[in-house]
């Protein structure tokens, strides 16, 4: 019997997954505990559209985020921060003052994807931004008194 999964199930499938099972079994167990229905013609239907839209949605997505990773890719972000004599900081520059550095230049960035060696210094430096896996974004960190 086919059977489309509600939900992920141990040896069988993950959720949305068409598959083929005993009779038995989809009554007694999957059923039962509502962790699949029967492979109609209209739930295969629903769930190949349902599945088209996400890709198309992950696509676009894909695309925005590469857009924004061309324009950021070389930019210079202005960290200003408290320091004392010689340049020395006060503690360090975190993520989250790049990230609020690339909010004022109108980039929403999370602080979870921007990555830098550990800054105690005035001067400039190099960021890494994570938006996409494969897609290496750089970007120039000028770090100033203020």
């Amino acid at each position: 019997m086919k059977v489309v999964l509600l939900a992920d199930v141990k040896g069988t499938g993950k959720k949305n997954d068409i598959v083929e099972v005993s009779d038995g079994f989809a009554r007694n167990m999957l059923f039962k505990k509502k962790l699949a229905k029967p492979a109609t013609n209209e739930e295969v239907n629903s769930l190949r559209i349902k599945r088209e839209a996400e890709n198309f949605h992950r696509q676009e997505e894909l695309k925005r985020l590469m857009a924004i990773a061309k324009e950021l890719n070389g930019k210079e972000v202005v960290c200003v921060v408290k320091c004392g004599e010689n340049g020395k900081l006060f503690g360090s520059v975190t993520n989250d003052d790049v990230a609020s550095a690339l909010k004022k230049l109108g980039y929403e960035i999370d602080k979870r994807k921007i990555s830098f060696d550990t800054i105690k210094q005035l001067g400039v430096y190099t960021a890494e931004i994570k938006l996409i896996a494969d897609v290496p974004c750089k970007i120039r960190l000028r770090v100033v008194d203020k």
